[in-house]
């Protein structure tokens, strides 16, 4: 099986470095399936599912994006995410109330630098749901 070397990386952490044999990134232009060997591009990345097809796993891993830059050569897909988070380090009910918090945040922002931080977490936020909302009904 034909794998590619896979770098997601936060403005905080290494997310998942290793490899994969299929990836599906959320695009500005929609969703982005990838194989090894794919023509090098490079696009902006919007929040959503990100999901990694690793061979010696089962089950695919999912982190949620809230956005950032995707390059992708023959042999490597880097993805530098604004926020990441894997699927198991979420739970619904923060997710939530931080998709709440966030639009309060938009609302009472006084300036921009709040503002913007504001959307940042609510981008967040939305890739946190988007990706547990894919869990509940692509995982039985």
């Amino acid at each position: 099986m034909s794998t590619m070397q896979v770098e997601v990386v936060s403005n905080e952490e290494n997310i998942y470095s290793g490899e994969a044999s299929f990836i599906v990134v959320p695009t500005l232009e929609g969703e982005l399936g990838i194989y090894p060997r794919h023509e090098p591009i490079m696009s902006l990345v919007r929040p959503g599912v990100l999901r990694l097809t690793v061979p010696s796993q089962k089950e695919e891993i999912l982190v949620a994006v809230s956005g950032g830059v995707l390059e992708v050569q023959p042999n490597k897909l880097t993805l530098l995410a604004d926020v990441a988070v894997r699927s198991e380090e979420m739970d619904q009910q923060r997710a939530e109330e931080a998709k709440k918090a966030a639009e309060s945040g938009i609302h009472e922002a006084k300036d921009d630098v709040s503002l913007a931080k504001a959307h940042v977490a609510l981008a967040a936020a939305i890739a946190q749901l988007k990706t547990l909302d894919y869990l509940r009904t692509h995982r039985k």
